[in-house]
Parts: structure tokens; sequence; C-alpha cells
């Protein structure tokens, strides 16, 4: 791909729904460039090593993909971290953790690459979930997060929209981003990664769409407690 190909910033994209938006994105011609906690090794995926909850592994991170890229045209926040315990057994290690690496880096992912999307009028598109409006056992600070992403990028919609640079936050149901996973009451990666490429490079710039839910076509028997919950909206 030629140094004019529009570029595409994933973060989490070594494996799951991550891995699959960014491999559609790379079928369309984008240049594609990946913040991975851990990496694969393959030169297709631009990948820079990045713990986002350091905010000078993030910053470092973001830097040489700029050096690198020269551009961005869309960035994808994907990753995220999940520990359901019950808020009697969550330990502040795992909650401040999984604010830092779900809510704040996304904050801090913004401030820096929003120059760059304003020059090129770009997306800033942000992987939220159902279990941001539709709470269930275990679930205290994974649910706290993606709820806070909403107010996050409906902000980031107004205040920048006039800037030239979109936000969309994607709300998905159950997907089956486990490796061996393949329920047919949940959307597989392949799916995820499908729909976010459309998004990105089918919808015309001169409409945004600030959120966006989708879910499993087909629902399971009632779950009983915890993220199984999600399964049957």
């Amino acid at each position: 791909m030629g140094s004019e190909s529009p570029v595409a910033l994933v973060t989490g994209s070594n494996r799951g729904s991550g891995r699959a938006i960014a491999a559609r994105l790379h079928e369309r011609g984008y240049r594609v460039f990946s913040l991975n906690r851990t990496v694969t090794g393959e030169d297709w995926l631009g990948e820079r090593e990045c713990d986002l909850a350091s905010r000078e592994s993030l910053a470092a991170g973001v830097a040489a993909v700029l050096e690198r890229a020269g551009r961005l045209d869309v960035v994808i926040a994907n990753a995220v971290e999940r520990v359901l315990d019950p808020i009697e057994k969550m330990s502040e290690q795992d909650w401040d953790r999984q604010l830092e690496i779900n809510l704040s880096s996304v904050f801090r992912l913004v401030k820096q690459v929003l120059p760059a999307l304003r020059r090129s009028r770009g997306l800033f598109l942000v992987m939220g979930s159902h279990a941001g409006s539709r709470y269930f056992e275990g679930g205290s600070a994974y649910s706290a997060t993606k709820a806070a992403l909403k107010a996050l990028v409906e902000t980031l919609l107004l205040e920048e929209r006039n800037n030239g640079v979109r936000a969309c936050l994607l709300a998905p149901g159950a997907i089956s981003n486990l490796d061996g996973d393949d329920a047919p009451t949940k959307v597989s990666v392949e799916s995820v990664g499908t729909c976010v490429a459309s998004i990105v490079a089918d919808w015309p710039a001169d409409l945004v769409v600030g959120e966006l839910e989708f879910r499993p076509a087909l629902l399971p028997d009632s779950p009983v407690t915890g993220i199984d919950r999600l399964l049957h909206v």
C-alpha cells in the first residue's frame, strides 16, 4: 500500500474482534497500525507494543505510529480489560486497571490523536458494550466503564464535529471473542469486523452516527445471572 492510502489505528488488535476489524480494514486498502499489549509479529498489523494502563507507553505508542504513518484517518479504541468479580471480591487493583484501560486510556488516546484527525477530518470510533446500559452480577467495573464511554464519545462529538472530527460509539451485544467460541447466540468476530469496516469505509462523510448498537440474531434460553444476561437482549 502506498503512502497515500488511508490510515487506521486500532487498539487491541492482536486477537478477537480487534483483529477482525484490523483485517477487514486492511482488505479495504487501509494501512493498519496497532497498539497491542501482546504483539503477534505480523507486519500487516503495524504493531507497537503498548500497555494502555501506562500513560507513558500510550504516548510513546501514538507518537511512533504518527511518525511512521504520517497521518490518521480513523482511530478505533477497541482494547478492553474485563474482570468479572462481585463488588465484595473485586480488588482495588483490578478496579483501577479496568478504569485505566477501558476509560482513561480512551480519553488520553483522543487527546493525542485529535490534531491528526482534525487534519484528515477523520473518525474516532469506540467499542462500547450493551453492558454499559444492561447491568449484571459481577460486572460493576466493566459496566461502569462502558457506561462512561457514552458520555465521553457524545461530548467529543459535540465539541469536535465543527472541526471535522466524527465520533461514534458502537455498542454490541455478546461477541464470540474467545478462541473456540462459535456459539450461534453470539455475534462472530468476523461479523463485527465487517460491521466496523462498513462504518469506516462505506458510510458517507457528511453524516455521523453518535451511537450504534447491534446484537446477536438469535436468542438463547433465558440466562440466570452474570454476564450471560447480555445474551438475552
